[in-house]
C-alpha cells in the first residue's frame, strides 16, 4: 500500500513539473530575431555613444574598467566591417551623448571620473576631424538624453548631482543653444528616446532609486510635451520600465530593450504610435547589459558593446522584427 501511494505521489510530482515545463516553453517569445554581427574592432566598454550618417554608424568613448576612451569607430551595416576614424580629442568619458545632422555629427556632456562634463563637440564626416564648439549651456551633466529631429538636435535630462528634466534644443545652422519646455513628465537620469518621423518617444530611467513609468511624445513642431500610456500594466501584460537601456526605430515602429530592473534584463518591447501599446518580442540574445549602444542603418536595427558587472562587451547584433527566432543565426 505504502509503495503504491509513492508511486502516485511521483506520477503527480511528474505531471506537475511536465505542465510546468509546458509553461516555461509557452512564455518564450519568438516573434523577432537577433543575429550576430562582426565584433567592435575597438576594447569592449559600456556607456559609449553613437550616432549614424547615411549608411554608416560611428560609435566611440566609453568606459573599458580602467580608463575613461577616445577612440572613434565607423561601421558599414553593407559590409559588416569597422574602420577607426580620427579620435575624440576631448577628455574620455562615459555617460555622454550623440546625434548627427547633415553629415556631421554631435557629442557633448558626460562624466570623465572626475565630474560632469558640458563640452560640446562637432565632428565633420567629410573631413574625418573634430571641432569644439560653445559649451552646451544647460548644467554639466551625465546620463542624459540626446536626439536629433527635423535638423535639430536636444539634449535633456540626466544628472549633476540633482536628477533634471530641463532640454535644450541645439540650432545646427547657428551653433547656438536655446533652452526649451521642459519634459513634462519625471526628473530622471538614464533614459531613452527614439525618433519616428517628427515625434519623439521618451522614457524610463529612474528617479531618487525609483524606475519611472511615465511615457512621453514630444512634437517637434510645437516642442511640446505630450503624455502617453504608462510602459508599465498593473496587471503585468507588460514591464517596459527600466535604466540604462537602448532604443530605437524600425519601420515606424520603436523598440527598448537590455538595461538593468532591479538585475540585468535582456526582454525586447515594440511600440506602435498609432494605438500606443506595447507588444513583446524575443529577448535580446546577447549577455545581459546595461550601457550598451544602438542605432539603426538604412532600416536595419543594431545593439553593441555594454557591461555586466565588471565584464565590457564588445559583441554587436542585429535585430529583426519580422523574422522569428532562430538560436542558430
Amino acid at each position: 500500500m505504502k509503495n503504491t501511494i509513492k508511486i502516485y505521489l511521483s506520477l503527480i510530482i511528474m505531471a506537475l513539473m511536465a505542465g510546468a515545463c509546458t509553461d516555461d516553453e509557452e512564455e518564450v517569445v519568438e516573434e523577432g530575431n537577433w543575429i550576430r554581427r562582426s565584433s567592435f574592432e575597438g576594447v569592449g566598454r559600456s556607456g559609449a555613444v553613437s550616432f549614424v550618417s547615411g549608411s554608416k554608424a560611428f560609435v566611440g568613448l566609453g568606459f573599458d574598467g580602467d580608463d575613461y576612451i577616445t577612440d572613434f569607430w565607423s561601421y558599414s551595416a553593407d559590409d559588416n566591417f569597422w574602420v577607426r576614424v580620427s579620435d575624440f580629442p576631448g577628455v574620455g568619458r562615459t555617460g555622454a551623448v550623440a546625434f548627427a545632422v547633415d553629415g556631421k555629427g554631435y557629442v557633448g556632456t558626460g562624466y570623465d571620473g572626475d565630474g560632469e562634463l558640458s563640452d560640446f563637440w562637432e565632428y565633420d564626416l567629410a573631413s574625418d576631424s573634430w571641432s569644439q564648439l560653445d559649451d552646451f549651456e544647460g548644467s554639466a551633466r551625465y546620463q542624459a538624453i540626446g536626439f536629433a529631429v527635423q535638423g535639430n538636435g536636444y539634449i535633456g535630462t540626466g544628472y549633476d548631482g540633482n536628477y533634471l528634466k530641463d532640454f535644450w534644443k541645439f540650432d545646427t545652422s547657428t551653433k547656438q543653444w536655446e533652452q526649451i519646455i521642459s519634459l513634462k513628465g519625471e526628473k530622471r537620469r538614464s533614459g531613452t528616446a527614439f525618433v519616428i518621423g517628427e515625434d519623439v518617444y521618451l522614457g524610463t530611467g529612474t528617479n531618487n532609486g525609483l524606475y519611472e513609468i511615465d511615457f512621453w511624445q514630444f512634437d517637434s513642431d510645437e516642442e511640446d510635451w505630450y503624455e502617453l500610456g504608462d510602459i508599465y500594466d498593473e496587471d503585468e501584460e507588460y514591464v517596459v520600465q527600466r535604466q540604462a537601456s537602448v532604443s530605437f526605430q524600425i519601420n515606424g515602429k520603436g523598440y527598448i530593450s537590455t538595461g538593468s530592473y532591479g538585475a540585468n534584463t535582456n526582454t525586447t518591447w515594440e511600440y506602435n504610435p498609432s494605438s500606443d501599446t506595447w507588444t513583446e518580442k524575443s529577448a535580446f540574445e546577447g549577455s545581459g547589459r546595461t550601457g550598451a549602444v544602438s542605432f539603426t542603418i538604412n532600416g536595419r536595427a543594431f545593439v553593441a558593446l555594454g557591461s555586466n558587472g565588471a565584464d565590457r562587451f564588445d559583441d554587436i547584433w542585429e535585430f529583426v522584427p519580422d523574422q522569428l527566432l532562430d538560436d542558430e543565426d
